[in-house]
């Protein structure tokens, strides 16, 4: 069972991750108005480097306690990431018409996210923890 002090780490960083979105989304959908959603796709693919960093972090190294951990990648970085609003947007694409729209969208956020994330791990690991 989490403690109380781990739930309240989880929800006051997911608090934050939502609100970073939200802002993040606007800002990238309004530098790059396209029909392809590049403010979900840039919040999927920013969240994912640093949950990269974050985790090849926690795996070498003690300095953040669990709380800290939690606050950080589920609560944070879990809000800021936007697979269900990918999973919708790739729908209206479909539902559009827009085929290779609704193609591309999907093989950005699959393939990209996982690019981000191994990208943010594997440079902790060599740049940072020799």
């Amino acid at each position: 069972m989490m403690s109380w002090q781990t739930i309240l780490a989880i929800g006051s960083g997911g608090f934050l991750g939502a609100v970073l979105r939200a802002y993040l989304n606007g800002v990238i959908s309004h530098k790059f108005p396209h029909d392809l959603p590049y403010g979900t796709l840039g919040v999927n693919l920013i969240g994912s480097f640093l949950m990269g960093i974050l985790i090849a972090y926690f795996m070498y190294t003690s300095f953040f306690s669990l709380q800290a951990k939690s606050f950080l990648s589920t609560g944070i970085l879990g809000a800021l990431t936007t697979y269900s609003t990918f999973a919708i947007e790739s729908l209206l694409l479909l539902q559009g018409g827009h085929i290779l729209l609704a193609f591309i969208n999907i093989s950005l956020n699959a393939f990209g996210t996982i690019i981000m994330a191994g990208s943010g791990f594997y440079m902790v690991k060599y740049l940072f923890l020799k």
